[in-house]
């Protein structure tokens, strides 16, 4: 799946930039340079100084630094080797009573309570590594992993979620390839928790197969309202009450298909619906413009709208990209993101004062980049509850001659 190096999940996917070992620690036995040093250190010391300043006690924290850092093996290997250290200086090279037993019985407690709080850290390790396995699964199912250039789009996306443990959020996207042309949604499910990663995954099934299937987008977008109230009436059934009021905000496209081994010339024609979501922007060297809104209700609320047509589904609009503009979907993560203020981040605006600067911002891959960063300078420091934020670039390529494969 392309996205970009950096966050948890993009990979920006979880959040936040992974903690990285510092380079002269790489390597399995590397991490035991520390420990091994800090004991030469105390040795040396307690033979430099006088009587007076006995150091060679201090060799109770090499085991402890072990542990923090290496296996049980290690820990225990460092715990026999500062009992040894102790036993060597204090009493074969400079015995005296400043230390004796006590001292040698405070070292041998530091090592047995430095190798069982070592056994403990792995253990809690290897749990903390399945569990961090298993999200990233869920994480894979909900959001599929997608090839470059899929659908015939050169596109970049981020999924950065608020919870950084769970690693998928209400926040939802995906590109489906049809005969008809490329489906694309990009959405936000009401709320938090495992109610919202479990709507936006049967959102995500139910667009795979109705963008594939359904020749109108206007019936891709029935399904989704359908299988919405569907997921409602389920989590009212299994006395969910959240569950059941909940809903999703979504915007679905299709781009116009386009005949294998030709270059799209001129317009790139785009079907657009919006459902209860901010309208995507097109974003070009000659500036950014909002592309038309059709105004439908969120998905779980269709009751609500009235404005349908007679045959059913939502309002369905046209709007089209120009040659070297990408359009930019989003969800509130990125327009509510507030400072210390309460401001909200002013996505066009920023977007329209950075391309007058770089016109090559457009681009998907640097435009997903530059406002992710932007959203994280903007809230720096603020006292504003974190929300999921997901971005999504697309950009058509010319079409290349393939075979029918439409997964």
């Amino acid at each position: 799946m392309r996205r970009l190096p950096g966050d948890a999940t993009t990979q920006m996917r979880s959040g936040r930039v992974p903690d990285r070992p510092l380079p002269w620690l790489h390597g399995r036995h590397a991490v035991w340079a520390l420990p091994a040093l800090l004991l030469v250190l105390i040795v040396l010391g307690d033979l430099w100084t006088g009587r007076s300043f006995r150091m060679i006690a201090w060799v109770v924290m090499v085991p402890a630094l072990t542990a923090a850092l290496a296996g049980v093996g290690a820990t225990a290997l460092f715990s026999a080797l500062s009992v040894g250290a102790y036993l060597l200086i204090d009493w074969a090279l400079r015995p005296g009573p400043e230390t004796g037993l006590p001292g040698l019985l405070l070292v041998a407690a530091a090592g047995v309570v430095s190798v069982g709080a070592s056994a403990v850290r792995r253990a809690n390790e290897r749990r903390t590594a399945k569990l961090s396995l298993a999200a990233d699964v869920v994480r894979d199912t909900v959001l599929r992993p997608l090839p470059y250039h899929w659908g015939g789009l050169d596109w970049s996306a981020v999924y950065v979620t608020a919870d950084h443990v769970a690693r998928v959020g209400g926040d939802f996207y995906d590109l489906q390839p049809s005969r008809y042309g490329t489906r694309v949604i990009l959405g936000d499910v009401q709320g938090k928790g495992l109610g919202a990663v479990a709507a936006s995954a049967v959102l995500l099934g139910t667009f795979r197969e109705a963008g594939y299937h359904e020749g109108r987008l206007r019936d891709v977008a029935r399904r989704l309202e359908t299988r919405m109230k569907r997921q409602q009436a389920y989590t009212r059934y299994l006395g969910q009450d959240e569950g059941g009021e909940r809903f999703a905000t979504a915007v679905v496209l299709s781009f116009d298909p386009v005949e294998p081994g030709t270059v799209r010339r001129g317009v790139a024609g785009i079907e657009i619906v919006t459902l209860g979501h901010d309208a995507p922007l097109a974003v070009g060297p000659d500036g950014v413009r909002p592309l038309r809104s059709s105004g439908g209700v969120p998905l779980g609320m269709g009751e609500l709208a009235c404005d349908r047509p007679e045959d059913g589904g939502p309002r369905v609009v046209r709007d089209g990209l120009a040659p070297g503009e990408t359009l930019l979907l989003f969800t509130d993560g990125v327009t509510e993101a507030r400072d210390r203020d309460g401001v909200f981040y002013p996505l066009q605006q920023d977007l329209e004062r950075a391309l007058a600067e770089d016109p090559g911002l457009a681009r998907p891959d640097r435009l997903v980049r530059h406002v992710r960063h932007a959203v994280a300078r903007h809230i720096a420091g603020t006292r504003w509850e974190a929300d999921d934020l997901t971005l999504l670039a697309l950009s058509p390529l010319p079409v290349e001659p393939q075979r029918e494969a439409f997964p």
